[in-house]
C-alpha cells in the first residue's frame, strides 16, 4: 500500500453551535487538505471525536467523505473498539466501497494482555474486507502494543501497517528492522515524523496537518526524499504550536487552529470543554506565522 506512505491527516469532525455535524465545513476541510498536498485522509479517527459521534453520524460522515473525495486521494476509515465483537459486527454493516483501509485503535480500558491484543486484531483482520492498520497509542489506551506483538501481527496478510504513537524510538527501530517487506510504519506523533522517517519510517497520520497541510506535507516529502536539513527546519517550526494541541485535549487545540485558517468553528462535544481564553490567545499567536 505505497499510496499510504507520506502524510495522512486524521480529520476533525466540525460542529455547528448546536453541536450538530457541520457537513459544509467538513467538505471545506477535505478540499483544503487535498488541495494542499496531503497524501490520504482518515475519517472517524479519534481526532474526529469518534467516541461522541452517533452511528448515524458516522454513516453520514463516511458517505459524504467518499463522495467529496471522489477518488482524488485514498481514504482510511477509523474503526476500533475495546469490544472485539462490536468491531466484527460493524465490519458486516459498513459499505467499504471507496475505502482503502481501516485504522483500528488498540483496545482501551480493559487493558488486555499481548495475547489478547494479538487475538483481537487477528479476528478483525480475518473479517475485514479491506486492509487493516494497527493503531498503538498508549497515552489513550493504557497499554502498549509491543514490538514483538506488532511483528507477529505483521505476518497477517490483511494487516498492512501500524500507526505508532508510543514515542519510543527503540520500539520503532525494532519494528523497522524486522518488519516484513511492505509493512508500513507510520508515526502517530507529529513531532516524531522526521525522526521516524530518518530511520526508515513511512510517514505520519497527522493532527497538525488539518490546519497546516501544505507545510506539513512538504516536510514529510522532504524527509522521505532524504532532505533532512529542510525537513528538520520545518519540523522545528511546529515546536511552539504542537504542545498547545493537547494541553486541553485533542482536538480542542487543532480546532482553534482551523478557526484561524478559516475552515471551521472550534466547537467540541462534552466531555471535552471549550478552549480556555488563554489557550485561544496562545494558539492564535503560534498559528499566525505558520498560516502566512
Amino acid at each position: 500500500m505505497q499510496a499510504l506512505r507520506g502524510t495522512g491527516v486524521a480529520l476533525v469532525t466540525p460542529f455547528q453551535a448546536d453541536l450538530s455535524v457541520d457537513i459544509e465545513a467538513f467538505g471545506r476541510l477535505i478540499d483544503f487538505n487535498i488541495e494542499n498536498g496531503v497524501d490520504y485522509l482518515v475519517v472517524n479517527g479519534t481526532t474526529g471525536e469518534s467516541v461522541t459521534t452517533s452511528p448515524e453520524e458516522k454513516t453520514q460522515l463516511l458517505a459524504f467523505a467518499k463522495e467529496r473525495i471522489a477518488g482524488r486521494k485514498p481514504l482510511v476509515y477509523g474503526l476500533g473498539s475495546n469490544d472485539t465483537h462490536y468491531v466484527l459486527e460493524q465490519l458486516k454493516k459498513i459499505d467499504f466501497t471507496g475505502v482503502d483501509a481501516i485504522l483500528s485503535v488498540c483496545p482501551y480500558y480493559n487493558k488486555p494482555s499481548q495475547e489478547g491484543v494479538f487475538l483481537h486484531y487477528t479476528a478483525i483482520a480475518d473479517a475485514s474486507p479491506v486492509p487493516v492498520i494497527l493503531y498503538n497509542v498508549p497515552g489513550r489506551t493504557g497499554i502498549n502494543i509491543s514490538a514483538a506483538t506488532t511483528l507477529r501481527l505483521a505476518k497477517h496478510p490483511n494487516i498492512i501497517g501500524t500507526k505508532d504513537a508510543s514515542a519510543n524510538m527503540e520500539q520503532y527501530m525494532t519494528i523497522l528492522e524486522e518488519r516484513p517487506e511492505g509493512f508500513l510504519v507510520i508515526s502517530g506523533d507529529d513531532m516524531h515524523t522526521v525522526p521516524l522517517i530518518s530511520v526508515g519510517g513511512d510517514g505520519i497520520i497527522s493532527v497538525l496537518g488539518n490546519a497546516f497541510p501544505e507545510r506539513f506535507s512538504r516536510m514529510t516529502r522532504l524527509a522521505l526524499e532524504g532532505n533532512f536539513t529542510e525537513a528538520g527546519a520545518l519540523q522545528r517550526s511546529f515546536g511552539k504550536i504542537n504542545p498547545l494541541m493537547y494541553e486541553e485535549a485533542n482536538p480542542v487545540g487543532i480546532k482553534l487552529a482551523l478557526k484561524e485558517a478559516g475552515i471551521c468553528e472550534p466547537f467540541v462535544r462534552l466531555p471535552l470543554a471549550p478552549a480556555s481564553a488563554s489557550l485561544v490567545e496562545r494558539v492564535q499567536v503560534a498559528a499566525a506565522p505558520l498560516l502566512r
